[in-house]
């Protein structure tokens, strides 16, 4: 039974999971919760399994972050115009997030989706953690050598978390020494790079039970949350989709045409790092495969493709950093009667392309939201709004985020002259899970039927 289901592609256990979890979920909300008002058994159920799957894909993120940003950063050194190459990647990462949040805003103003929205404001509380300028410049400066931060749990039990963004910038500075220090540092570099190698293949069996985790996640989602709340807010929810369809159904294909590249063969080659952000929602926990499809089915050569989807994984993100940030702006100031001025506007489109780094230092979009809001003064209890379907949307906005963080370095590699051109036009499949005997790259390479 287990050999059977190993012979069954990756792509059809993820969606037979999709399908399995709103039907669990669908069986779970009719059994309604227990006597007590506590989740029924099968709720229950959902949550542990889907919450576990999260849970390990987010014991992994420290140290993928911190090996996988020094060695992207040490592997500049073989790349003969790194400089160059790193300012392309940020201004295409600029330029598809102005395409975004522009959509984003056109799409906000075109539906103006809180004028007639059905959601009680009496329930809506500001977040716990919120976005701001300043908080995001103070967050730069790491408090400790691990990026470690301590809260008090509502029983009184102290909990530790890592600070992403603060992991980050510590990264980035030992990559940066290592580079310098040069050729006393290639020990240390070793080491780096052995400890990453070992967490990704940790991370490729955490992957390996996506399946599971989806039935979980979805099932969860769909008892918890039903179809009402989703109604409810349902041209909101609807322009975010729309908006993201836009995205990664027109303009990146345009770009890609515009590169003279072909967009089916693109998607071909990107799917499996899409497919499974939209399941995992998280760039971070897809980061392997991207960098991964990146490589061998786009063809980007292997020394920029360590520096730029690393890079992108914790910057580029034009789901939850620009188009819905964007529509969620207007929504609640459309919903508590605020008029936005052009400079508004333009101060969303700022916050945006300027501020997506911000992203880093929380899981999810609402840090981003949150930033936006307080840079136009409008109340974050308008977040308290938006939350019940926030799980909905974010399975759309990362798998938006993880395909801009593959179509970067595409573009960039093609301007550049250094990307495998029969690679990408002759595809090879990157399977998004290892082969089951061999290393880590074994039997990787197969024809591709798209």
């Amino acid at each position: 039974m287990l050999a059977r289901l190993r012979r069954v592609p990756f792509a059809a256990q993820v969606l037979l999971a999709l399908v399995v979890g709103v039907a669990l979920g669908l069986v779970a909300r009719e059994m309604g919760p227990v006597a007590d008002g506590t989740p029924n058994w099968l709720t229950s159920t959902l949550q542990t399994v889907g919450g576990t799957f999260v849970t390990l894909l987010k014991a992994l993120v420290p140290p993928l972050i911190v090996t996988a940003v020094i060695v992207s950063i040490a592997n500049l050194k073989q790349v003969s115009n790194a400089a160059r190459l790193a300012g392309q990647t940020l201004l295409w990462f600029a330029i598809t997030a102005l395409i975004a949040v522009s959509i984003g805003i056109g799409l906000g103003l075109l539906t103006q989706p809180g004028r007639n929205a059905s959601v009680d404001a009496a329930g809506a509380t500001a977040p716990g953690t919120t976005g701001g300028w300043w908080d995001f410049l103070t967050g730069l400066v790491p408090s400790n050598i691990l990026g470690l931060q301590a809260s008090a749990g509502d029983d009184g039990s102290i909990g530790l978390s890592f600070n992403v963004l603060q992991l980050i910038v510590l990264s980035v500075a030992i990559g940066v020494a290592v580079l310098k220090v040069g050729e006393p540092a290639e020990p240390f570099l070793g080491v780096v790079r052995s400890a990453l190698a070992i967490v990704q293949k940790v991370l490729w069996w955490v992957i390996l039970l996506a399946p599971l985790g989806t039935v979980g996640l979805i099932g969860n989602a769909v008892a918890t949350y039903g179809w009402e709340s989703l109604g409810s807010l349902g041209v909101f929810a609807g322009a975010v989709y729309a908006g993201l369809a836009l995205v990664l159904f027109v303009v990146y294909p345009v770009l890609l045409r515009a590169h003279g590249l072909s967009p089916l063969r693109w998607f071909a080659g990107a799917w499996p790092a899409i497919q499974l952000a939209f399941v995992s929602r998280s760039s971070i926990g897809t980061l392997p495969v991207t960098e991964r499809v990146t490589e061998q089915s786009l063809g980007v050569p292997r020394s920029y493709a360590s520096f730029a989807v690393p890079l992108g994984a914790t910057t580029k993100m034009d789901g939850c950093a620009a188009i819905y940030p964007a529509l969620a702006a207007i929504f609640v100031a459309q919903f508590f009667g605020v008029d936005l001025s052009v400079t508004d506007y333009l101060l969303i489109a700022l916050v945006s392309v300027v501020g997506s780094a911000a992203t880093a230092g929380v899981t999810g979009a609402v840090v981003m939201l949150t930033l936006t809001l307080s840079t136009l003064g409008l109340p974050l209890a308008g977040v308290g709004l938006l939350l019940a379907i926030d799980p909905i949307l974010d399975m759309g906005r990362t798998a938006v985020n993880v395909a801009g963080q593959a179509l970067v370095p595409t573009i960039v590699a093609k301007r550049e002259g250094i990307l495998d051109l029969e690679r990408f036009r002759t595809g090879r499949a990157v399977a998004p899970l290892p082969a089951q005997t061999g290393g880590v790259d074994a039997d990787l390479r197969q024809p591709a039927t798209a």
